[in-house]
């Protein structure tokens, strides 16, 4: 399949024009080496798993999964789904996040509907999915809440991997709301899904066995020096976590007291570095708690969890 793949010798770098066209003295350019054009302009810009990425433009672009685009390596693709994949990759080369190019972005082995003005999910979040999970294994029918919400991943993750669940999903913004709701009918799960419009904890209408929580952490002051895909596209107000990270954290560790249900958790995640100040932050809300910081994919501590006793 590799050798397959490779464009033949002496094959010249013809732009989106050329394609599908025929002529005494044109090249015509297959899937493979156009593929492999966008890989070395996202080389040549400095764009990391560039040869990734393009490969996703591409799928993007002629609306086909990875497989088909490797069994498609020696067709020549259609002039509307060129004219699509330079579209989208000159906003990538502009530094787009690729996830808002595809619309889609998995997460705990789902596809998850995202876009600009939400958060897009990374792998490391997928920690506080598992550990809430964990901790209301022994929880028949378990009430849990996603605090800011955004795409509704986490909320989505852990209705669909409790069936018998109750999610509130919370959030201010109306299109992380929107996105999320779309998620739980795509997903099958919003009968069990409510999407509520909150500021963290406030229209939460009932106590819940699990908070879970992926809220602004970045300082404020380093939002500027985050790369570009980051900075200049992904919503301020789900990045910011004020001078040290922690403003929305230590609101919703106050608030959350009378929200959880005897032996309740938080499930919170944070910078590794954060973990000590944000222990100490929840050991005064929470003195007879128990409080541990559980690792990510990565073996970095990520996430804190916070349970309450038992009453």
């Amino acid at each position: 399949m590799a050798e397959e793949s490779q464009p033949r010798e002496g094959a010249q770098d013809e732009g989106p024009a050329s394609a599908g066209t025929t002529g005494p003295h044109t090249v015509v350019p297959t899937l493979a080496h156009l593929v492999q054009k966008t890989a070395r302009r996202f080389e040549s810009a400095g764009i990391g798993d560039a040869r990734l990425e393009a490969d996703l433009i591409w799928t993007t672009a002629l609306g086909i999964d990875r497989a088909a685009l490797y069994s498609a390596f020696r067709d020549t693709p259609p002039d509307d789904a060129v004219r699509r994949a330079e579209a989208l990759c000159e906003r990538r080369l502009n530094r787009e996040p690729v996830a808002y190019l595809m619309g889609t972005r998995e997460f705990y082995g789902l596809p998850i509907a995202v876009g600009p003005g939400v958060l897009i999910p990374r792998p490391e979040t997928e920690t506080v999915v598992e550990e809430t999970l964990r901790l209301v294994e022994g929880v028949a029918s378990p009430v849990l809440a996603d605090v800011g919400c955004g795409s509704g991943a986490i909320a989505v993750a852990l209705a669909v991997a409790r069936p018998e669940a109750i999610v509130y999903a919370l959030d201010v913004a109306a299109r992380a709301l929107e996105l999320t709701g779309h998620n739980a009918a795509s997903h099958g799960v919003s009968d069990r899904l409510h999407v509520l419009e909150s500021d963290l904890l406030a229209a939460l209408p009932r106590p819940v066995h699990a908070v879970a929580a992926n809220l602004p952490y970045v300082m404020s002051d380093e939002i500027p020096l985050l790369e570009p895909e980051v900075s200049r596209y992904e919503p301020r107000e789900a990045l910011d976590g004020g001078v040290d990270g922690l403003a929305l954290i230590r609101r919703l560790l106050a608030e959350a007291g009378g929200r959880l249900l005897p032996g309740g958790a938080l499930v919170l995640e944070m910078a590794p570095r954060q973990i000590a100040a944000a222990s100490d932050a929840a050991a005064a809300c929470f003195p007879e708690a128990v409080v541990h910081a559980a690792r990510d994919l990565s073996g970095r501590e990520r996430v804190l969890v916070v349970q309450a006793e038992r009453r």
